[in-house]
């Protein structure tokens, strides 16, 4: 175990120690090997930062930084040589980032601070000393869910190449070996970091499965064996850890991902998941030699090699099979050969009982708005007997629950159907098909997006079971996701009237009372701001939490959190630690997307960690938080009252006539839908005009990233703030602070965005003729949120209480800042009259080169 830093000035000499010198050691190195054509690039970047950090500090325009560069270099003329230098910096700069994120990552055991540094481990061993928290956590752990959730949402760059040498260089940081550095940075330096054409789904999905095979397959095993073995768990069919998996199951908004797709992307991830086990089993036959094992063994391997590597339809679950022969090799070895390598045949018993035949469980997911026409299509359909009248449609709310006979059919003409529609119907086939050839594991969630009403879901149980399912055989999870603001003020009383259902009551009797919900960050930031946003998962969560319990339901919430805060990310754990007794909190499910990916579950130590933590997280909520709500009804009242405002305050900015002009015309908005890195559109209804409500959350935070304006991640906090001032609630505000962790890491989060903003690169707007009125009010939130944020937390910079991230950001948005400028750069020029067409195309291409080093460097940006 990694010795904890006590204070901050040892944490900070340590990062300098370990994560800075070491950066500016090897990034010299790095910058004096020659991969370009253009001559002696690595040489002039230097100058090129010191002049960019120079400019910036003075209020110079981008442009202006630009220009003047090149004016001052003699032998450099044209306009041609001067773009082609930019993009020589880029390519080094894109791959700086690298470099630094293999050199924080060597630190990382070193870096934890006293609360991060195995804090499960820490609880573990005082439950070693104490038999009643022994207990009460072994309690906890029966019921006790983690589950990751990896999505191909387009904020991950690394191609499985690029992060194959990270973790080789990662590996050679950590034991200084300079030969080996060298070498990795020049291959690192002439490896292409991006696709030449758009990924498909399948692609995606083969990207994402590098993390499973060469990280998670092992340290998701260690985790969960430890907790079992420690707390001498009998947990049947019980994981404490689950992984899930979109890409090839999520549709919404992506009509590439067909039910090919998702019958390739199950078959993949089996295939992916027995060269693991055959990898594991050829150490093993290296071991067991012995007498009394060959007969098992041999079956055994067939088994594995055959599932790894050949392509036969008829595949069947297992799972079962394995650990038979697993499980009598074992008596074996402890009856006749004085238990000699059990170790290893215990960790292939841990692994096949966790992964079983599927590896990750697949998600479908998919639109209320396509399911419902898809219904309006069956119900007209003149050869499906459907039950319904044809006014069905124009009935209420409630007369629709009651009206839905959930009858069972076997429809199949539906050949004329559209393709979305089409596609529905036969993932709904296909999911029984998964279920039986991988386990029930393998594909047994569907959930439906923008869901708002109970009909949304009661009309999917309706389309399965005329899909050829039983209503007693259907072993199937049907999740609403509820997004925006309306919708999760909505959601208890859709649920309440879902509960109430005798059908999908027995559906829930026979899986045993559960239901899972899912919540989105990202859209309900978009539509209501950073701080009502919160509320209004924070107050959903309690809701639900109420009306389930009064139905004896056990719930359990599946929250969509993206990489930054504005998409529900930052310091996650103290979040999930946060919860009381009024919020559901026995499982933590979440979905994993973007940079969050690699940064996160990039590394045996950084995944192991992050996984330790959301426990530890899960087990202190059980433990030390059931006595008491989240907040008490005054606490809640002043963080309602706050919310309001700020959401008055987003809406406002919202509804300026500016707000997506600004956004389309000042940052990369529009270049996003042609970066090689996803299969999905920018925007659902990719045809249509640009609006709002159709464009993804995604998008919308990346591009005010991009703009270092990071709008959703703090707007209208400061006026919600000098609201309690006025209203003479300041006091309580900061206790709130002080003594509510949700609130705390609300506002903690906030700031992270905050560090990441910088103003500076866009100060030249607020004399633009357009957008100088809308840049001032933009500025002056942040400013405003800024100085109350300080005060409220009596700091006096900016994360000040974290100071390693604090550092951390810092390095790296210094290291982009080029980046930035050359941006904006390219932004001002494009946007200059009489340009030539081709002078468009080049610093078009400029403005989409910068994009994948900044959301790269920021690490949690998307």
């Amino acid at each position: 175990m990694s010795t904890l830093i006590p204070q901050s000035i040892s944490k900070e000499a340590t990062f300098k120690n370990e994560v800075t010198t070491k950066f500016d050691l090897y990034n010299s190195l790095f910058l004096t090997l020659p991969f370009y054509q253009v001559k002696k690039t690595g040489l002039a970047l230097p100058y090129f930062f010191d002049h960019c950090e120079e400019g910036i500090n003075n209020n110079i325009r981008p442009d202006e930084i630009i220009e003047s560069f090149f004016s001052q270099q003699n032998n450099r003329t044209s306009l041609k040589e001067s773009n082609d230098l930019l993009f020589r910096f880029i390519q080094y700069i894109e791959r700086q980032v690298v470099l630094f994120d293999a050199v924080e990552d060597a630190a990382f055991t070193k870096l934890k601070t006293g609360e991060e540094a195995s804090s499960l481990s820490v609880l573990m061993n005082q439950a070693v000393e104490d038999d009643e928290l022994y207990k009460k956590i072994q309690q906890c752990l029966q019921e006790f869910k983690l589950r990751l959730v990896f999505t191909a949402h387009p904020t991950q760059f690394y191609p499985s190449t690029v992060l194959g040498i990270v973790t080789d260089l990662t590996d050679a940081i950590k034991v200084n070996d300079v030969n080996a550095i060298n070498l990795l940075l020049q291959q690192l330096g002439k490896t292409p970091f991006f696709n030449k054409k758009k990924p498909t789904p399948i692609d995606e999905a083969i990207s994402l499965n590098w993390y499973l095979e060469n990280i998670l397959y092992q340290t998701a095993s260690d985790v969960h064996k430890n907790l079992e073995q420690s707390f001498k768990l009998n947990l049947s069919n019980h994981s404490l850890i689950e992984l899930g998996f979109w890409p090839g199951g999520d549709r919404d908004g992506n009509p590439f991902v067909t039910s090919q797709t998702t019958k390739y992307v199950s078959s993949f991830l089996r295939q992916a998941l027995f060269r693991c086990y055959y990898r594991d089993f050829k150490l093993m036959k290296r071991r067991i030699t012995f007498n009394g094992v060959a007969e098992p063994m041999a079956i055994l391997e067939k088994m594995i090699y055959e599932n790894a590597y050949s392509t036969a339809q008829d595949i069947t679950d297992i799972k079962e099979p394995l650990l038979q022969k697993l499980r009598k090799i074992k008596d074996v070895l402890i009856t006749h050969h004085d238990a000699l390598f059990t170790d290893i045949v215990d960790d292939m018993i841990w692994k096949v009982k966790l992964f079983g035949c599927h590896f990750a469980s697949l998600d479908i997911r998919q639109d209320s708005r396509i399911l419902r026409t898809l219904f309006k299509d069956c119900v007209n359909h003149p050869q499906l007997k459907s039950g319904l009248n044809a006014n069905y449609f124009d009935l209420s709310e409630a007369e629709k629950i009651a009206a839905i006979p959930l009858n069972t059919a076997n429809f199949t003409a539906f050949a004329d159907f559209s393709d979305l529609g089409k596609d529905a119907l036969e993932v709904i086939r296909l999911i029984k098909d998964m279920q039986q050839n991988n386990g029930k594991r393998a594909c047994h969630r569907f959930i439906i997006s923008n869901c708002q009403k109970a009909s949304d879901i009661l009309q999917l149980v309706q389309l399965f079971l005329w899909s050829g399912w039983q209503l007693d055989e259907m072993d199937i999870d049907f999740v609403p996701l509820f997004e925006t603001i309306d919708d999760l003020n909505e959601a208890d009383e859709i649920m309440q009237s879902l509960y109430q259902h005798p059908v999908y009551q027995k559906h829930l009797e026979r899986r045993k009372n559960r239901q899972v919900i899912m919540l989105g960050f990202s859209d309900s930031t978009k539509d209501g701001g950073y701080l009502m946003a919160n509320y209004s998962l924070y107050n959903a969560k309690a809701n639900l939490t109420t009306v389930s319990r009064n139905n004896n339901i056990d719930l359990a919430f599946f929250d969509g959190r993206g990489g930054p805060p504005a998409r529900g990310g930052g310091k996650t754990h103290r979040f999930y630690a946060s919860f009381g007794k009024d919020v559901a909190n026995k499982q933590i499910q979440i979905t994993v997307q973007g940079q969050t990916i690699s940064s996160h579950y990039g590394t045996f130590e950084s995944s192991t960690n992050n996984m330790e933590q959301l426990i530890h997280a899960g087990i202190t909520s059980a433990l030390n938080k059931q006595e008491y709500a989240t907040m008490n009804a005054d606490e809640k009242l002043l963080f309602s009252n706050m919310a309001t405002v700020s959401y008055h305050s987003f809406v406002n900015l919202r509804n300026n006539p500016l707000f997506l002009k600004f956004l389309e015309v000042q940052s990369p908005l529009k270049m996003l839908s042609e970066i090689n890195i996803s299969s999905r559109p920018v925007k659902r209804n990719s045809d249509a005009e640009l609006k709002l409500e159709d464009l993804r959350a995604i998008s919308f935070v990346t591009s005010w990233g991009q703009l270092k304006q990071n709008i959703p991640g703090y707007y209208g906090v400061g006026s919600a703030l000098q609201s309690a001032k006025d209203a003479g609630k300041w006091q309580q505000a900061k206790d709130l602070y002080k003594s509510t962790g949700f609130f705390k890491t609300v506002i903690d989060n906030c700031m992270m965005s905050m560090t990441k903003a910088d103003f500076r690169l866009t100060a030249y707007l607020a004399d633009d003729e357009t957008f100088g009125e809308f840049w001032k009010i933009l500025k002056h939130e942040f400013d405003l949120t800024q100085s109350l944020i300080l005060e409220l937390s009596d700091t006096k910079i900016l994360m000040e209480k974290y100071p390693i991230e604090h550092e951390s950001i810092l390095v790296r948005e210094k290291i982009v800042l080029p980046l930035v400028i050359i941006q904006r750069y390219a932004i001002i020029k494009s946007l200059e009259k009489n340009i030539s067409e081709s002078d468009k195309n080049i610093y078009n291409k400029l403005i989409l080169r910068t994009l994948y080093g900044i959301v790269n460097a920021a690490r949690n940006s998307a």
